[in-house]
């Protein structure tokens, strides 16, 4: 699946690029909970897709929280994720990775990189309030 045709078709199709919108369009339930050091998780209960959200994350957060696992509901929507605020640098699953780079595909337009081109991923990441590898994930 090429996720940046899914995620352009996505904004085309309903004129924004907001994962709240996003989902609410396609029918799918976001519920905001407090979820511990767990950001959010998508599951599918008896058909009915839910995105949950961990409600003390920062807007932010949640919005990339979000987007990510309509990522999960759109690639993988036969599968229950638990998206994990803090990695652990441990080995991360080929899904979470998909997911990571539909959230990036989603929120951050070609365009936002024409105005960072002079600065580093780390500068970009910084300016855009996401993590370093998140920005190189959506660069490649």
């Amino acid at each position: 699946m090429d996720i940046r045709k899914k995620t352009n078709t996505l904004k085309k199709k309903y004129g924004t690029n907001d994962p709240f919108d996003i989902a609410k369009y396609l029918g799918i339930k976001v519920i905001f909970e407090p979820l511990g050091s767990i950001s959010g998780y998508y599951n599918k209960q008896l058909r009915m897709k839910q995105i949950h959200i961990n409600h003390d994350l920062s807007d932010h957060d949640q919005l990339f929280t979000c987007a990510h696992e309509l990522g999960h509901a759109i690639m993988h929507p036969d599968a229950n994720t638990p998206f994990l605020r803090k990695r652990t640098g441990l080995l991360v699953s080929k899904m979470e990775i998909e997911a990571d780079k539909f959230a990036t595909e989603l929120l951050i337009d070609d365009e936002v990189f024409l105005e960072f081109q002079e600065f580093t991923t780390d500068q970009i990441a910084r300016a855009l309030g996401y993590n370093e590898e998140l920005i190189k994930l959506r660069l490649k």
